[in-house]
């Protein structure tokens, strides 16, 4: 199949996007925050081949290499006199814009955005560069309507938004316990409930849903108002791994500066390598930035259990992201992509050599 095939959801996409959401993890909506950051950078340090670097990501735990690695001052490290500037974003469309556009030249997000923006532009403009974090997803329900799997089946399940990555996600899962649901309208056998994650608490405290497919801090949001874990996603996946937030460039930019996409992928490498380190510090960086950007930390009981369910890895476990293509393209949401050459990864791996850590694979979708 060539690349150019449209996705079947990219006009919904486009019509949703203009919505005002604030989601976790894989959250997709609209606009882009207007708190653009730069970074301090010594006077006497040596500039790479540009003045600066432009990066986006989610103020999301998911999302938490970026978060960290800018607040502990890890990515500017690497990058000497060339500073680094970022931006956050609320929703995957709009980051895959912002890359398009030229506003920003490197981006956490994750695997649905990555896809589309991949596909849309027939492969031309952007590359998956890295990963950044597997896992943070849910499937949390009302104990007093839902304990087991068979009480899911004529109940009201939210998912943050029209096949997103959670959506699809769980529209699989329904198709496995051998029920149906119309991908589009949600209708069926279980009741799809596409709702801004900023909101679901508030839906789920009203009963208006019954439970949730959802990533963190969503996910341990609902748990704090009573809400019981029914399965955790990672359960799902051998290994317990799944890619839900890559890196991603603008094509132009890793032609003319591959120094400084080489000293981002540093910087991300080494903040994973802390985090995994340091996790009680990590969180407490990234709770910290979360507060800058939002105003309000997130208080233990949620970001507690939420962390302990991320894993911060450089590997894309691409093989992951072309099984979850294949997930929604089963539940009618996409026309199967050619997929092959959206990894670049010998950036990447040059670094993971020089680090001493093992090299990752692309899974056959590698630029050739």
């Amino acid at each position: 199949m060539s690349a150019a095939r449209p996705l079947t959801i990219l006009r919904t996409l486009a019509a949703i996007a203009a919505l005002p959401l604030l989601l976790t993890a894989c959250g997709y909506g609209s606009e882009s925050t207007d708190d653009d950051k730069q970074a301090q950078v010594a006077a006497d340090a040596e500039k790479l081949s540009a003045d600066e670097v432009r990066i986006g990501y989610f103020p999301n735990l998911t999302h938490a290499t970026a978060l960290v690695g800018v607040e502990e001052g890890i990515f500017q490290k690497e990058l000497g006199g060339t500073t680094i500037k970022s931006s956050t974003f609320n929703a995957g469309p709009s980051e895959i814009e912002a890359l398009n556009s030229g506003s920003i030249d490197i981006g956490w997000i994750g695997p649905s955005p990555a896809i589309n923006g991949y596909t849309k532009a027939d492969g031309k403009n952007l590359r998956i560069i890295s990963g950044s974090a597997s896992g943070g997803v849910k499937l949390v329900v009302n104990p007093g309507k839902i304990t087991s799997v068979k009480d899911v089946k004529g109940k009201k399940i939210a998912t943050p938004q029209l096949g997103n990555t959670q959506d699809v996600a769980f529209l699989n899962w329904v198709a496995e316990q051998g029920w149906k649901v119309d991908a589009q309208s949600g209708e069926g056998d279980v009741s799809v409930v596409r709702t801004d994650n900023k909101v679901t608490p508030d839906a789920y405290k009203s009963g208006s849903i019954d439970g949730a497919w959802v990533p963190e801090p969503t996910a341990s949001k609902l748990v704090a108002e009573g809400a019981k874990v029914l399965l955790d996603e990672a359960d799902l996946w051998p290994d317990k791994k799944f890619v839900i937030t890559n890196i991603i460039v603008r094509q132009d930019f890793l032609d003319k500066h591959p120094d400084i996409v080489e000293a981002v992928l540093r910087g991300s490498v080494k903040t994973n390598e802390w985090i995994n380190a340091n996790p009680d510090k990590a969180k407490a960086s990234a709770n910290k930035a979360l507060e800058q950007e939002s105003g309000k930390a997130l208080p233990a009981e949620v970001i507690d259990p939420a962390w302990k369910s991320i894993t911060f890895l450089d590997d894309p476990l691409a093989a992951t992201l072309d099984t979850e293509a294949e997930h929604a393209v089963k539940a009618g949401l996409l026309e199967e992509p050619d997929l092959d050459g959206i990894y670049d990864l010998a950036p990447l791996n040059k670094v993971l050599k020089a680090e001493g850590k093992d090299e990752v694979d692309d899974a056959g979708l590698g630029v050739k």
